[in-house]
């Protein structure tokens, strides 16, 4: 489906779909929609069965073999699969989600995904109740729940710098964090590889996250190694989650690196071990081999970033760190297949550097690696995708019954830049690709690890199964045509198979076309409601 379809399905909405939803309002049926003779995949892991599915208002009414009651809207599903609307764990929309031009968020929608979490890798919105207001108040296409985001919070006390918070300082970030847990925020995130949610020591996050515990939060990580020390920054997230006493979800679950590769499997043994002497430990996984960050992330280290931009540069040219931090950048190319693996997704400065990667960038400038690096640096950094992952790692932890399949993402309208496909094809990848088509995994157990299972570690009730009173959050996909066409060349392409998607009872895709709906809400954490009771 391509930019001009879309603009088109979405003028058939308003000036066909709209009206015909006021002609049937004042019609006296039983139920509002009815999902007829498809097979319901009810998001708890368990065989699907043949069935019809209610909908009234914004709640599922019945699930039964067949429903003989009349509906307003009755909509055969014979040879689809009804499920639970799928909820990404890890997303990064927290600014085009509040956007007049993204808040529509299509490009989950199309996936299939009714509700989405922001506030990860410790970056985003603060302040919980004016981030949820702000939603409320326009919509959004899906549902949005928010974490405390560690590093902004941090950063807005504090400012960038490493060092250590005082007293005061970390008092403030306390009362900060307990804010946004009476706002109703679902835990907190870090992103400890990130300025300056890295600078923190875990002695401080254990402080923040016993806020977080004591409103029966989660706390979530981009834990502070993905590559060879993977073993060492698992242990510290086990650490903080015992120390706190509240569960532990590490983010997008992966080793990364060649050096790395297989750690991720001892990695997810020590998390086995953890959770058979009770704590409560999950992960996510997005079904690719390439992750997608800023070049800086990639290959300059966190030291060398702290501050600004103008900072790092300043450090770069200053003779007292340059060596160090040149060692350390041409060390961190040289493990990434000399530059072949790390490939630009957004530059603004050299479009035409877009796409390709920094060997090929090297090769035709004349260049070093190290040269295009730097002066990629010293205009402002670029985002990058980085070719880092061992498919047989990622085969072998989709397989795990805790790790949820999440994006790592966020809401785009296409563009020239070449962002990471995961954007547009997370989830349609894991259930077709490899589900239905290489049979890594069932099909039921995909669709648990992007319903059932998030609703489980979020602790998010009446959401994430097909469930008589649960809110209609429902898709509805095609097994035989449901494909995710973007590609890392190609990736501003949507997802197709999606037939229809419900999100609190509003019909987001209707018979495969997107309604531009927004009816997705805040959810805030009802723990946050209980406590000022």
């Amino acid at each position: 489906m391509d930019y001009l379809r879309l603009q088109i399905c979405l003028c058939f909405y308003f000036f066909t779909f709209v009206p015909s939803v006021t002609l049937f309002a004042q019609d006296e049926s039983s139920f509002d929609i009815l999902l007829k003779g498809g097979t319901i995949i009810d998001g708890s892991g368990k065989p699907g069965f043949p069935g019809d599915v209610a909908i009234k208002d914004d709640r599922i009414v019945q699930i039964s073999p067949e429903i003989k009651g009349t509906a307003r809207e009755t909509i055969p599903c014979h040879g689809l699969t009804i499920a639970p609307g799928f909820i990404d764990l890890h997303n990064h929309s927290d600014r085009q989600i509040i956007s007049p031009l993204t808040r529509a968020n299509m490009n989950y929608v199309t996936q299939g995904c009714s509700t989405i979490v922001t506030g990860n890798c410790g970056s985003g919105p603060v302040d919980t109740e004016e981030y949820y207001r702000i939603i409320e108040a326009a919509g959004s296409g899906t549902n949005v729940l928010h974490l405390i985001p560690q590093g902004s919070l941090r950063d807005e006390v504090m400012g960038s710098g490493q060092r250590e918070p005082t007293a005061e300082e970390l008092q403030k970030m306390k009362a900060l964090a307990e804010k946004a847990m009476q706002d109703g925020a679902w835990g907190m995130s870090t992103g400890l590889i990130y300025v300056p949610s890295s600078y923190a020591g875990t002695d401080e996050l254990v402080e923040l996250a016993r806020i977080v515990s004591r409103f029966q939060g989660i706390y979530t990580s981009h834990i502070r190694n993905e590559s060879t020390e993977l073993l060492a920054a698992v242990n510290e997230a086990l650490k903080i989650g015992q120390q706190a006493k509240l569960p532990v979800h590490i983010s997008h679950f992966k080793s990364s690196g060649q050096d790395a590769w297989g750690l991720v499997i001892r990695a997810a043994a020590m998390i086995e071990d953890a959770r058979k002497q009770g704590q409560k430990v999950t992960a996510d996984q997005y079904p690719y081999i390439a992750s997608s960050t800023s070049l800086g992330a990639t290959l300059i280290p966190a030291w060398a970033r702290a501050g600004s931009n103008k900072e790092l540069v300043a450090r770069l040219e200053a003779p007292e760190t340059s060596e160090k931090i040149i060692k350390a950048i041409q060390s961190n190319i040289e493990k990434r297949e000399e530059g072949k693996a790390v490939r630009i997704a957004r530059y603004s400065d050299r479009p035409d550097w877009v796409g390709k990667n920094l060997l090929q960038i090297a090769e035709k400038e004349n260049k070093s690696v190290l040269d295009i690096v730097l002066e990629i640096t010293r205009q402002g950094g670029a985002s990058v995708v980085n070719f880092s992952m061992n498919e047989a790692d990622v085969r072998q932890i989709m397989k795990i019954d805790w790790v949820a399949t999440a994006s790592d993402g966020r809401a785009y309208l296409p563009g020239s830049d070449r962002p990471h496909p995961r954007n547009y094809g997370t989830f349609p990848r894991k259930l077709s690709y490899y589900a239905l088509q290489q049979k890594v995994i069932p099909l039921e157990h995909a669709v648990r690890s992007m319903t059932g299972l998030p609703a489980d570690i979020l602790g998010l009730k009446g959401r994430g199964y097909l469930r008589k009173g649960a809110y209609a959050d429902i898709v509805v996909f095609d097994t035989r045509t449901l494909i995710d066409k973007a590609t890392f060349d190609n990736p501003h392409q949507y997802s197709e198979g999606i037939r229809y998607l419900f999100v609190n009872g509003s019909p987001a895709i209707n018979a495969g076309f997107p309604t531009g709906s927004l009816a997705g809400k805040a959810l805030r954490h009802q723990t946050a409601a209980k406590k000022e009771k």
